[in-house]
Parts: C-alpha cells; structure tokens; sequence
C-alpha cells in the first residue's frame, strides 16, 4: 500500500502543523482516511466546504466545462466568467458594483492593499489587533499574529494595530495618511471575535468623514456562515471593498475583491493569470445556485442555534465562553484547546482552533441534525 504521509514528507516542505490522518474522500458533512475512518466534518477545509464536500452540482459543473474550456487570459473576455459575475452580483451588497477575481482571499486582500493605496494617494492602514488577513507579503502586514510576521521583515510598511470593538483606540490612530481601515466582521483565527454594530458604524462614519477605504474581509464569514449570505448584512453599514474567497466556489480555489464605485483603477495596474479562470467561475456559478435553491444562511442560522442551545444545557467545567453566529462557534476553554482537538479526532470529529484556547468549529451548513447530535454529545463528555 502506498505511504502517503511519507511521500508527502519527502516532497513537501514542511510548513503546516500536520495531524496523522490521510483523508481521501469527503461528502456532504463526512470525510474518510485511507484506512477506511469515517470523520464528522466541524471545519469544512477551514470554512471552504459549507456546501458540503463533493457537492453534486459542482462536480457536473466542474466536469462540464473542464470539457469545454479551462483556461481563458484575462485579455479575452468569456462566457462563463460573465455570467459567474451577473450571478455574484445577485446575492452582494448593492453599493458593490465591480469585482476583481483572485485565486485566493490573500489576493483579493493584496488587491485592496493597493487599490486603496492608489485612489486615496495615502500610504497607511489600520488594522485589528487578532486579525487575520492572509500569509503573502501585504496581507501578512495587516495580520497580527506575531509567529506568522517573524522572520519575514521588513514588511510592507505603514500598518498599525489597534484593539478590536474599540473605536476610541482605532480613531486615534488615524492620522491624514491613513489609506485604508481592514476588519473582518467576526475574526475567525483570532477567536471568533464578534464585532459590535455599533463600532462598525462608528468606523463607517470616521472613514467618510477622513477619505479612508473601509476595507471589509468575509473571507471566513461570506457566503451564508454567519445566518447572512455575509456578514455585513448583521452591521447596517457598506463596505467600500469586500474581500471573498474560501467558500465562493464550493470548495475549488477562488477569491475576489469586491469594490464601490469610489475604486478606480486604470488598465495594466493590476492583474491575475488565472484569477476569474472559466472553470472556477462554472464553479461559483453552481455554488451559488446550490446556497440559493437550499437558503444555506437560513440553514446556518437555525443550525446555529440548535447546537448552542442544546449544547449549553450541558454543565462544562472546561468551558468560558460559547460564541455562535450562524455555524461559526468559537469554544472558549479556561485551558489549551489543542488536546481537546486531538482527542475530538479520535472520536471521529474533526475541528480546529482559533488561538491558543479556543475551538473553532466550521461545519459544511448542509450537516444533519443527527451530526450535530452526534458532535453535542461527544463535546460534552470531553468538556464536562
């Protein structure tokens, strides 16, 4: 039988914290190892999968035009990147008319970098302490996480940090150079961190009053997870760019930046080789469709609060703080979250975490009820 982990070993360099398990197939809520192990799914490839693992409608979507065309440059326009953008913009915030299409959501955040950057003609930006934005040189700049930022210095220059849901801390430090505010509506990395409404429309009104770019990030929070189709929708205020990814295309890689009619960016000032290729936008188009015909947001929202009522009737010595928005659950422990996602693996349930004592849980919005039973009673034997 061949050894996938020690070809993987050999080959690739070695930059993730890996656990000892080969997965080979997924549906739906469900994953299975190369040795037949059948996994509850609580992260869905890190928000990725929330219509389900091997969706029906992405596989003949993808099969489809794998058959037709595949790769398309940028300098040609395309049919299915046309009709992928008029269905985007069936489901986004209405001030939000224009798209740049990345491979990932690092991109479109390196998009939004520099689009703000180029229309305000201001260099800086304000981010939150616990954010997380992407690992490439611009948006590792406005991540806060110091493990991921050392080493790689000097980064991109002009980023502060200031503490999140406090508007006070964030409005002294803007100053009459300050480009481009970038916050996530709840940070996913950082803890499931919920933001505030109020703050949110504070910093909306300081970014109109200053000429900053609020810079929104649904890339963990986009696409039906949070009981919205995003997350914005919970704060009554617009974004002037949007970045997307994870999600966007059920599970094949895309991302984009989503823009108000303030950008404008001349020709030949940015660019992509494969962002907005053909077969990932036949894919967002039957992601899309399949979030529509199913109301995933409504899915997310009664899901969401099925699994923290039912939950929290359970006494849990080990437990701070549950945090729920939709199926986006952060587990606040009074200990290391670590163990506690070890031993959920050896009992068939697969989770992540969010810093160092909280666990994070992202299941597909298709999981069963019976799942989120099965996952309730299991986490409750471990967290008692």
């Amino acid at each position: 039988m061949t050894d996938y982990k020690a070809l993987t070993q050999q080959y690739e360099i070695d930059v993730y914290p890996r656990r000892d398990v080969v997965l080979v197939k997924g549906k739906g809520a469900r994953l299975w190892d190369d040795q037949g192990n059948e996994y509850i799914d609580m992260a869905a490839g890190i928000s990725v999968a929330n219509i389900g693992h091997s969706n029906s409608k992405i596989v003949e979507a993808l099969s489809k035009q794998a058959a037709t065309l595949i790769t398309c440059p940028n300098t040609f326009y395309n049919d299915t990147k046309a009709v992928f953008l008029e269905k985007l913009f069936t489901i986004v915030p209405k001030n939000l008319t224009k798209a740049f299409l990345t491979n990932s959501g690092t991109e479109a955040v390196e998009a939004a970098i520099k689009f703000a950057r180029l229309n305000t003609k201001k260099t800086k930006f304000i981010a939150a302490m616990k954010g997380f934005h992407g690992r490439t040189m611009g948006a590792l700049s406005a991540t806060y996480k110091t493990e991921y930022r050392e080493g790689f210095g000097p980064l991109v220059p002009g980023f502060s940090f200031v503490p999140f849901n406090n508007f006070e801390k964030l409005a002294a430090a803007v100053d009459d150079d300050t480009a481009g505010i970038i916050l996530e509506p709840i940070q996913g990395e950082g803890g499931i961190n919920i933001g505030q409404k109020e703050y949110f429309q504070k910093v909306r009104q300081l970014c109109d009053e200053k000429g900053i770019m609020l810079i929104i990030d649904e890339i963990q929070t986009g696409f039906c997870r949070t009981g919205k189709m995003f997350a914005i929708e919970n704060l009554g205020i617009e974004a002037d760019m949007m970045t997307l990814a994870k999600s966007i295309a059920g599970g094949f890689p895309m991302g984009a930046l989503l823009c108000s009619d303030k950008i404008q960016i001349e020709k030949s000032k940015h660019g992509s080789t494969f962002g907005g290729n053909p077969l990932a936008c036949a894919a967002g188009i039957a992601a899309i469709e399949f979030m529509l015909e199913n109301k995933l947001w409504e899915e997310a929202e009664l899901k969401g609060k099925y699994f923290k009522d039912k939950l929290e009737k359970y006494s849990l010595s080990k437990v701070r703080d549950i945090r729920v928005v939709g199926l986006m659950i952060g587990i606040e422990l009074k200990d290391k979250s670590q163990p506690i996602i070890v031993e959920l693996l050896s009992k068939g349930i697969i989770s992540l975490p969010a810093g160092t004592t909280v666990l994070r849980l992202l299941p597909p919005l298709v999981i069963s009820y019976e799942d989120l039973d099965t996952v309730i009673e299991k986490l409750a034997g471990i967290l008692q």
